[in-house]
């Protein structure tokens, strides 16, 4: 087996390195963190990522990032340790100008009864040294709503 490597699979590899991620936290507060982001291979990125949770706990994650030439789209997975629920990216896609990877997945609704409902992660690159990660959830009518945006900037 020999991995077919693709311009999408190098859009990945622009994620490698060390960054430092703030996100809002309750009540107004800033969370921060880390982010560990390596290559493996040239078909993978693994991003690893270290915080504190909001009651100071800590937390940590580990994403993976790929692309599937056959299906042409990009796939993954997110795991934390927070949570028991494996998020499974299927169908990530690039807008227009490839500054923005949408990956839809489905998991847990927040209102915790059990549901399963859709959802879509967005990474946005800024410029080679800062990006966004989004969250996002298809709310009962059919909007999507944005619940979460991270700030991630690239360690020196």
């Amino acid at each position: 087996m020999k991995a077919e490597i693709t311009a999408e699979h190098a859009w990945l590899r622009q994620l490698v390195g060390e960054w430092r991620v703030e996100m809002p936290g309750p009540e107004g507060g800033t969370l921060e963190g880390t982010k560990s982001v390596r290559a493996l291979g040239q078909a993978w990125v693994l991003l690893e990522g270290r915080g504190r949770m909001p009651d100071g706990s800590p937390s940590h994650t580990l994403m993976t990032l790929g692309y599937d030439p056959a299906q042409r789209c990009f796939v993954g997975s997110w795991i934390g340790s927070m949570m028991n629920y494996l998020w499974v990216y299927r169908d990530g896609t690039l807008d227009a100008g490839r500054r923005v990877l949408a990956l839809p997945s489905e998991g847990p609704s927040f209102d915790m009864t059990g549901r399963i409902v859709n959802y879509r992660d967005e990474i946005e690159i800024v410029s080679d040294d800062e990006r966004l990660l989004h969250g996002n959830a298809l709310g009962d009518d059919d909007v999507w709503k944005r619940f979460m945006t991270a700030r991630y900037w690239r360690i020196a």
